[in-house]
């Protein structure tokens, strides 16, 4: 019989192993939790290590337990202010936008990350209506998610999944052409049963087409790499020079292991279950302050958290595998 997981574990869990009973125990033995500390438990259910600015937020979260306070979270951002990943989410719409307005591959002078547009938009190879319809699938996900440059609330921004059946979270997928799909069902039954070939962890995979498009985040750490593995099967590569990552796929490639494996060992030490092992250590310590029960049950719940996003748990494994149904092959 299997246990449920309260919501904190939504980003990394469905089921409660021992680890998360007794840290959900040590929830129980305090008084009841106040607006603050409920805060900063919200920003560990909202991590994602294969976020571009995970490194930042596991800071940030550390200095919200030490400090008993956060002033970061949805909507924390002043007014203007800007990142520097923005700019390459903007400038590979608007490069993706000019190839299908017709220009050439080569006149397009914008950088994508690294990447000149001219290279990235080379892998698409010769023109065609079918490669078409597929970029705007693209810049379609992409200009949903980041909300440029139509607003949130404009009909137009929404995209429409190709091969999902609900969400990035579910494991169902479409039977059959969704209805904005209709006009052009045959570009869409083409690129749902384009199979690319990668890897997951290591191990051989295949992965459908319309699946990496609707699992295309731009604020994924490689989002310009899998653009890249897209565009390239999009204009019939489909062996990728490199894995595709996308949320607990391929995690192994994403997330900065190193750090967050010593991150997880000063945690556990502020839990008292080891001893600090340098100054590195002794610094992060110093941040927590003095222990408290709710602060060793906060960092409990980060450390636990971190370590299923690094080595997710089988049922996520196979939920993130990305194999598309069955029908697609048929």
């Amino acid at each position: 019989m299997t246990t449920p997981c309260k919501s904190w574990w939504r980003n990394c869990a469905l089921e409660a192993d021992g680890d998360i009973v007794a840290i959900d125990a040590m929830e129980d033995g305090l008084a009841p939790l106040g607006a603050e500390v409920t805060k900063i438990r919200e920003l560990i259910s909202t991590l994602e290590l294969c976020h571009h600015k995970a490194d930042r937020w596991v800071d940030n979260i550390i200095e919200a337990i030490g400090a008993g306070e956060t002033t970061k979270g949805l909507g924390s951002r002043k007014p203007g202010q800007s990142h520097p990943a923005e700019t390459v989410w903007q400038n590979a719409c608007a490069a993706l936008s000019a190839w299908c307005a017709g220009c050439p591959s080569g006149s397009v002078d914008l950088t994508i990350g690294s990447i000149a547009s001219s290279e990235m938009l080379a892998c698409l190879g010769s023109r065609s209506p079918l490669k078409e319809w597929q970029v705007h699938r693209v810049i379609e996900r992409v200009r949903s998610l980041i909300h440029w440059p139509q607003s949130d609330g404009d009909p137009t921004a929404q995209y429409a999944w190709l091969l999902l059946s609900a969400g990035e979270y579910e494991c169902d997928y479409l039977s059959a052409c969704p209805e904005q799909y209709k006009e052009h069902e045959g570009y869409w039954l083409a690129t749902v049963r384009t199979i690319m070939h990668d890897t997951n962890d290591g191990a051989a995979a295949d992965l459908p087409l319309g699946l990496a498009i609707d699992m295309l985040w731009p604020c994924h750490r490689t989002f310009v790499e899998n653009l890249r593995v897209v565009l390239e099967a999009i204009g019939g590569k489909l062996d990728a020079a490199r894995p595709f990552a996308a949320c607990a796929r391929n995690m192994s490639t994403t997330a900065n292991r190193e750090r967050m494996e010593v991150v997880c060992k000063v945690l556990r030490v502020f839990c008292g279950l080891g001893e600090a092992g340098g100054e590195a250590d002794a610094e992060m310590l110093a941040v927590f302050g003095e222990p408290t029960e709710t602060k060793r049950w906060l960092a409990a719940s980060l450390d636990k958290t971190i370590r299923m996003q690094l080595d997710p748990p089988a049922e996520l494994q196979a939920l993130s595998a990305m194999e598309g149904p069955a029908w697609i092959r048929q």
